[in-house]
């Protein structure tokens, strides 16, 4: 039988008010909440006046009045010290049930899980003694408070990689609190999920890259730019922010458009090329990937775990060493001979957010529950 009920969900940032896209996936998946009819509200730190998006109620802090609400659920996105967990720790006993999403860097030591930065990028010592101080002592906040809370919460990672990177991070051990977690794999944008890779179209490129943040060392510019070098006989598109190519030469065959894209955007660049190239150095699922996956154009991407354990289902995927310099002719050539791929459903929304609220209602069901007594 399924459970409704109202939720809070708590997140840094939200679309909607003049601050940007931040958290998108986070609307995404509130969209869908109140389409399987929950009653959500989201609290967003970073607003100072409510506001509706899309038919979804936004409050900032000052507004929120306690148990006055009736709250059935708490839920927070990328929980993090100094909004979070205050939150957490001065309203916590308004909420018979937590839900905790872990999707990346907030449970994670910079210094041990990322790759080292490029060159370019100021890192004084005392920022990387001062990046590495907090991440300690957040570390240290959430293995004593998670604990503490664990008998009304739920851990949800977004892939068994964080899970582990979890563990690891925070030192809780898996005995402790496996009968707690779960997971529940980021659902990809609706466009991607309905629309129809035209693999017949004349490319106007062979490879694209689409990263928000060039300057990331774990998304692999240098990496992209090096292939692009190893095969002049290709065309390569870049697309994002950055001064990566202010510091390193880039290839000739290589354009680069210095921007962001929109999802329609998006799929009009995907339309024009004939693969995605989207290597990685650490991803907690590759979001991003999985779309173009998922939109059923070929995907070279890096051989790592994460990106196994996300893409291993999809027959349009090939995995190559980050170390090495592949033939990109020769995998693209590969690829093609299967196409038209058939949709593989990993990341529909159809089962992503029906995983997530069995979660919620599971939950709502145990707070209820523990009222009662």
């Amino acid at each position: 039988m399924s459970v409704s009920g109202k939720i809070l969900v708590l997140v840094t940032s939200y679309p909607g008010d003049g601050t940007g896209e931040a958290h998108r996936f986070v609307h995404v998946r509130n969209l869908h909440y109140v389409k399987r009819g929950f009653n959500l509200v989201v609290l967003d730190f970073s607003a100072t006046q409510s506001f509706e998006y899309e038919g979804i109620r936004v409050i900032p802090p000052k507004a929120y009045s306690g148990t006055d609400e009736g709250y059935d659920l708490l839920i927070t996105h990328q929980a993090n010290i100094r909004h979070h967990y205050r939150f957490l720790k001065r309203h916590g006993r308004d909420f018979p049930a937590f839900v905790f999403f872990f999707h990346g860097h907030e449970v994670l030591r910079f210094k041990t899980t990322y790759p080292k930065p490029y060159s370019y990028i100021a890192k004084t010592p005392l920022k990387t003694a001062t990046r590495d101080f907090y991440d300690t002592f957040k570390l240290f906040v959430w293995r004593n408070y998670i604990p503490k809370v664990l008998r009304k919460s739920t851990l949800v990672f977004v892939s068994e990689w964080m899970l582990d990177e979890f563990l690891k991070s925070t030192r809780i051990t898996l005995d402790c609190i496996s009968d707690k977690c779960r997971i529940a794999y980021n659902c990809v944008g609706e466009l991607f999920q309905d629309g129809e890779y035209d693999w017949a179209r004349p490319k106007a490129y062979d490879c694209v890259t689409i990263r928000n943040d060039l300057d990331g060392s774990k998304y692999c510019i240098d990496i992209v730019n090096r292939l692009a070098w190893a095969n002049p006989s290709l065309r390569f598109l870049v697309v994002g922010r950055g001064s990566f190519f202010d510091h390193y030469e880039k290839a000739p065959n290589l354009n680069w458009m210095d921007c962001t894209l929109s999802h329609s955007e998006i799929i009009k660049v995907l339309q024009d090329s004939r693969c995605a190239l989207m290597p990685t150095r650490c991803d907690s699922q590759g979001l991003m990937a999985c779309e173009m996956a998922t939109f059923c154009m070929p995907v070279i991407t890096s051989d790592i775990s994460a990106c196994h354990e996300a893409l291993d289902a999809f027959p349009n995927v090939w995995f190559f060493d980050n170390d090495t310099t592949p033939d990109l002719q020769d995998i693209l050539s590969s690829l093609e001979t299967g196409m038209p791929y058939e949709k593989v459903d990993m990341f529909f929304s159809a089962n992503t957010i029906t995983r997530e609220v069995e979660i919620f209602e599971d939950a709502i069901r145990a707070g209820g529950a523990r009222g009662a007594k």
